[in-house]
């Protein structure tokens, strides 16, 4: 396993980290995802230290806590091994208390992940959208005093617009409290919104992407291809008017592109969708879950090789898209470009 620094931070993370959001098994959402127990998390959690995935992803409405309760099972023991990464913020109820990032609500969400994880500690506890209704200094201060307290290690940040990322790293930096070190993201190769404006930002103010959802909403899978039906049991009956919205045509070119670059190499489409995340700027690990043990070897067998450079090109070929405005004139209009020339794949990659 590759270990990357999370952003500008002293943190060493793995290229893949293991998302729980399938442990629990409740509610329309999150029980389409799956359902597993403690003891088939306790062998994911084994398979993922086997093969060098340290760190274990999670929040607190992933099955209304029930995925934190599941993988603090799973990881009794060896607590000590491993990473753990869990977020707040969405509304967990329909009480004025039980949605946002206030101080109130930030130090219980903690200390009750902390109880549902049974630990004394999270090594990255995020913030799982902005809140417009509390002050930015506010969250950025409670955050502080709960690192200051030992219960957080590095604060981060889930779904924010690049504004909101901004201002509250300047926030941060104004008042000494400590800078969001990660910003948990979609991106996909049917999903590459990210590099438009997140991304540069990333790269300028040393901000790691942790990237959730890496085959775009169970689309890469290669059981969706072009004049195929959607299979009976795939959970996208269920799921899809959550994610995302995908362009079908631009989706069945990505699979089209993935199915030549397999028959090339051996590997699956998931392997090659996320090793092409992999060798993009800014990411520091890409999130993969699983509903068993086969589907979770498949997604580990995507490190510890790469795609060709022809290949990297095929598929950035294949699932571009026009930048929205103001973004397309730096990729269309000479004068535009001059001033802004793309991002450099390899200097800009995160490393150790």
């Amino acid at each position: 396993m590759e270990y990357r620094r999370l952003g500008a931070s002293g943190l060493m993370v793995p290229a893949l980290s293991f998302g729980a959001g399938t442990f629990g098994g409740k509610g329309e959402l999150f029980g389409a995802w799956g359902s597993t127990d403690a003891r088939e998390a306790r062998r994911l959690v084994d398979i993922c230290l086997d093969a060098g995935v340290t760190m274990f992803d999670s929040a607190d409405v992933y099955s209304d806590g029930a995925s934190e309760e599941v993988l603090g099972e799973a990881i009794k023991g060896r607590r000590d091994r491993l990473l753990l990464s869990t977020k707040t913020g969405l509304p967990t109820g329909p009480g004025p208390y039980e949605a946002g990032t206030s101080r109130s609500r930030l130090i219980k969400a903690c200390e009750d992940a902390l109880r549902r994880l049974d630990t004394d500690h999270i090594d990255l506890f995020q913030l799982h959208a902005f809140d417009a209704r509390t002050p930015i200094e506010e969250a950025l201060a409670t955050l502080d005093e709960l690192v200051r307290a030992g219960k957080i290690r590095y604060p981060g940040v889930s779904n924010f617009a690049g504004w909101q990322l901004m201002k509250s790293l300047a926030i941060a930096e104004r008042y000494g409290h400590p800078r969001y070190v990660a910003h948990q993201v979609y991106y996909s190769l049917i999903g590459r919104d990210y590099e438009w404006d997140l991304m540069p930002l990333a790269v300028d103010q040393g901000v790691g992407a942790v990237v959730w959802s890496p085959l775009g909403w169970g689309r890469l899978t290669g059981k969706v291809r072009r004049d195929r039906p959607l299979p009976a049991q795939s959970r996208l009956h269920r799921t899809a008017d959550f994610g995302p919205p995908v362009d079908e045509e631009r989706l069945y070119d990505v699979v089209d592109a993935l199915d030549e670059i397999a028959e090339e190499t051996g590997r699956t489409i998931p392997q090659l969708a996320i090793n092409w995340l992999l060798r993009r700027p800014t990411v520091s690990s890409v999130v993969i879950g699983a509903r068993d043990e086969t589907q979770l070897r498949d997604n580990l067998d995507a490190v510890g090789w790469e795609l060709t450079p022809d290949q990297v090109a095929r598929l950035d070929k294949a699932s571009a898209a026009t930048a929205p405005y103001p973004y397309f004139p730096y990729e269309r209009q000479e004068g535009f470009a001059r001033l802004n020339p793309p991002l450099d794949l390899r200097a800009a990659a995160s490393r150790p």
